[in-house]
């Protein structure tokens, strides 16, 4: 099966972008390059509302001019695929069934890139969270959730299965750290890092019989990486062992010979600072990673560090501590994992956010100086190799699409062009109305420029006027922009008629340090300034409409419209919605990131309960008066369901009209394609149901 850019497979009679045609659209993973630099392959994402559910499958594409080819048929979500060495095997995880066996836990798979059928590398019976190639290409690390007092693959097989046969749903725990996001983390486990070699299906736990545990937050490839000979692999492990709420990470590594684990040792461990994202150079004589000093204030943002092996020297006769160094304390943004080196060792690849946009970056070492390699929009994920750099990038007036540019050894662009190198979703989006987006900048809180994004509906016209939707984003500390929202499509919102805006106000990330850590300890007063002045703002454009304005939000952003409710005047917006917002801090006490609230707020509040109400809403209730729609999933850990239903019933309790959408099966994001329709139909019809527009049709 090919998907090409002349020949079009699939018809649309939409006419504008509805939640029903985003739904059809495919979803591109982040993308891994073949050694020779011809080749990426991506997870491609299908829907399916009908199904209610998504399917995924890797795809090919071809960096030199061939047509992409579908690699994977018969998995139902195959993912985090990623070439071999010498390129002869592509490595994924899924949950599938073969010989008879269906998979419980996600298992590694190959399959080579030519076609033909995958097969089951090993038996885990822990399963595979994420994975990476040795250089070799004879054995694959990866990270799996053990009980680390066992030791032999077949006593955690025993202890799995008995584990499975418990009548009990209890879960006990005296860690700190517990649960992420939307489940509890395996019960008396933790995670640690495996080998498997492929000859025989082996599994060796590298960290067994040790205090050693990999992060319990997402654990990743990110994580830890293999030096070029094989012999040493550097991970970021957590010196407390989920002891802290809020942990600062440390690196160590992990000397290997003939397979076997020689030693490990603490490379580096300070109390003030927090390490993450390592990566060996080519030559392997540095490791790069990323350094918070977080003891001199939480907001403090990664910086690119480098550590420098001594030349020629043997894992014991380094084993004192050894000096690291930042090297981009001067650049007021924030680089990302995963870091790349450059073929000649000169620079360090990375992502990292822009006033609103993402891009793919090149630091160079000796100059300290960063440059754009590859531009946002939205750079999600990137890859390169012999030359070849593939980005996945979307923007916001389209989603995610597959590029390829060319680099020097140095990884500085060749070209200031890049090249598509799939068509995906091209046919679908043929001769569909967008609107456009604009980037503008207005005087908020301080003085200071504050941006906003526009979004404008298809057909705008200033001599027309249009109601104004406000979609307020969370964190605080994101910056979103420029970028193709699954969840929260702002073309989607803009198809209804709506000039939608999404501030960057003071919080947001992207614009620097200062800016950044400005709420820190008085959450909602800058934040609170800058939206009304960006309301006033655009209410004195002449296309828009006074008497039609709506403020949305999701997560901090419905944080903000229960504070908007509680300190604007009623009258001013029409109506809000409020997804999974935070209502009370006290109540927000059994969150999954307790650790960070005295950080963010500057006390815990059996210290200081009136600085800590004093940034809450729900203290501020009597004031609440305007119509609001609360939107919950049960399973959110991030923003517990009892913070919407408390505002909902608040509301209700005092007689504002209110709405309450809440979802058993979701959690901090509706994902769900059947579910997330209902949501956007919702929204829809709940603003609607308060613009006088439409009071006056019926």
């Amino acid at each position: 099966m090919t998907v090409s850019k002349s020949k079009s497979t699939l018809k649309t009679s939409h006419k504008q972008l509805s939640v029903e045609l985003l739904w059809q659209l495919k979803r591109l993973g982040a993308p891994s390059m073949s050694p020779d630099g011809a080749q990426a392959v991506c997870a491609v994402a299908e829907p399916s509302v009908e199904e209610n559910n998504i399917q995924s499958a890797l795809w090919l594409l071809s960096t030199l001019g061939g047509q992409p080819r579908r690699l994977t048929q018969c998995g139902d979500k195959d993912g985090r695929p990623q070439f071999s060495p010498n390129g002869d095997w592509i490595a994924f995880v899924a949950k599938r069934e073969q010989n008879g066996k269906k998979d419980e836990e996600p298992q590694l798979y190959l399959i080579p890139p030519d076609g033909g059928e995958a097969k089951r590398a090993g038996e885990v019976p822990t399963g595979v969270a994420d994975f990476k190639w040795f250089p070799d290409g004879q054995r694959i690390a990866f990270i799996s959730w053990v009980w680390p007092k066992l030791k032999g693959t077949q006593a955690q097989a025993d202890k799995l299965k008995e584990s499975k046969a418990r009548k009990d749903s209890a879960f006990a725990t005296e860690d700190a750290v517990y649960r992420h996001w939307d489940h509890n983390l395996p019960m008396n486990r933790v995670p640690h890092l495996c080998i498997m070699e492929l000859a025989s299906g082996r599994v060796t736990d590298l960290l067994e019989g040790t205090d050693y545990e990999m992060p319990r937050r997402e654990p990743s490839a990110n994580e830890f990486d293999i030096s070029p000979n094989g012999k040493r692999i550097c991970f970021v492990h957590d010196p407390e062992n989920g002891q802290n709420a809020a942990p600062r990470m440390a690196l160590a590594e992990i000397e290997m010979k003939g397979g076997k684990v020689q030693s490990i040792r603490q490379l580096l461990k300070e109390k003030a600072w927090d390490f993450s994202g390592p990566a060996y150079s080519p030559t392997g004589e540095q490791l790069a990673f990323l350094a918070s000093h977080q003891a001199l204030k939480h907001t403090q943002p990664n910086h690119l560090a480098l550590l420098e092996f001594a030349p020629h020297s043997t894992f014991k006769s380094n084993i004192k501590a050894v000096a690291w160094k930042s090297i981009s304390a001067k650049w007021d943004r924030e680089p990302q994992m995963p870091l790349h080196w450059s073929e000649d060792c000169s620079a360090l690849l990375c992502k990292a956010e822009d006033q609103g946009r993402q891009h793919v970056w090149r630091f160079d070492i000796a100059t300290a100086k960063p440059s754009v390699v590859s531009e946002g929009g939205t750079v999600h994920a990137f890859d390169e190799a012999s030359g070849q750099l593939v980005t996945l990038i979307d923007r916001a007036i389209h989603p995610g699409r597959m590029h390829v540019t060319k680099v020097n050894e140095s990884g500085q662009a060749l070209s200031i062009e890049s090249k598509r190198i799939e068509y995906f979703n091209d046919d679908l989006l043929k001769d569909l109305p967008l609107g456009s987006t604009e980037e503008h900048w207005f005087k908020g809180a301080n003085g200071d420029d504050v941006q906003v994004w526009l979004h404008f509906p298809p057909g705008f016209t200033k001599e027309k006027k249009y109601p104004l939707l406000h979609t307020i984003h969370g964190g605080p500390h994101t910056g979103p922009g420029d970028v193709w929202h699954w969840r929260w499509n702002y073309h989607v919102f803009a198809a209804q008629g709506y000039v939608v805006a999404n501030v960057n106000y003071h919080g947001s990330s992207g614009f620097g340090l200062k800016f950044l850590d400005s709420i820190t300890h008085k959450w909602g007063d800058l934040e609170l300034q800058d939206m009304e002045a960006c309301t006033d703002w655009l209410r004195k454009k002449p296309w828009i409409a006074k008497d039609r304005v709506f403020a949305t939000g999701g997560s901090y952003g419905g944080y903000m419209v229960a504070w908007m409710n509680a300190h604007v005047k009623p009258g001013k917006y029409q109506a809000y919605v409020c997804h999974a917002g935070c209502f009370d801090w006290v109540g927000m006490f059994s969150d999954d990131a307790y650790g960070w609230h005295a950080q963010e707020l500057g006390g815990w509040y059996w210290n200081d309960m009136e600085k800590v109400h004093a940034q809450s809403p729900h203290s501020f209730a009597a004031t609440m008066k305007t119509p609001t729609l609360v939107i919950h999933g049960a399973k959110d850990y991030r923003v517990p369901d009892a913070q919407g239903l408390a505002y909902y019933n608040t509301l209700k309790a005092k007689g504002v009209d209110a709405r309450l959408l809440w979802y058993p099966d979701e959690n901090h994001w509706i994902l769900k394609p059947a579910n997330n329709v209902i949501w956007y139909r919702e929204f829809f019809d709940w603003i609607k149901r308060y613009d006088p527009a439409f009071k006056k049709k019926k």
